[in-house]
């Protein structure tokens, strides 16, 4: 398993940023590449990383849990309307999920499939919890931010 890139950005507009702009972290390259993307792009009024809370039901816990989208930003669109959006950055293979008829039922593919009725879980809130404000939540891949 290959080690993840981590860190702490330091945005070039920080009064774009709300929250502690001092203390900004990535848990990803994808997720470092979308924080460069909204600190440089002119349309982007404001964004926060993992600064809202979502409350959602764990299926395979079985409880309530918080979730913390990994984005939340603010963007003019060309028309001129201002929309904002909730982004969850995930690798593509997770917004798939797991094969449903695998050859073997090993404890890697029961971990896949366990994060993955979490995920759809915590996606689902996060659509309702958009839906109620006037938002849009997208789930962002590595495909989209070649993209960006």
């Amino acid at each position: 398993m290959s080690k993840t890139l981590q860190g702490k950005f330091r945005p070039k507009h920080p009064e774009k940023y709300r929250g502690d702009a001092g203390n900004i972290l990535y848990r990803s390259s994808w997720e470092l590449d979308f924080m460069k993307w909204c600190d440089k792009r002119e349309e982007v009024i404001w964004w926060q990383s993992e600064e809202k809370a979502i409350w959602y039901y764990d299926p395979v816990a079985k409880k309530k849990r918080r979730y913390f989208p990994d984005f939340f930003f603010a963007h003019k669109r060309s028309d001129g309307i201002i929309m904002e959006t909730l982004v969850e950055v995930k690798p593509k293979r997770q917004v798939q999920g797991p094969p449903t008829n695998p050859k073997r039922k090993t404890q890697a593919w029961l971990r896949e499939v366990h994060t993955y009725v979490t995920n759809q879980a915590k996606w689902k809130a996060a659509a309702c919890w958009c839906e109620d404000r006037g938002a849009n939540f997208q789930l962002i891949t590595e495909k989209e931010l070649g993209k960006l």
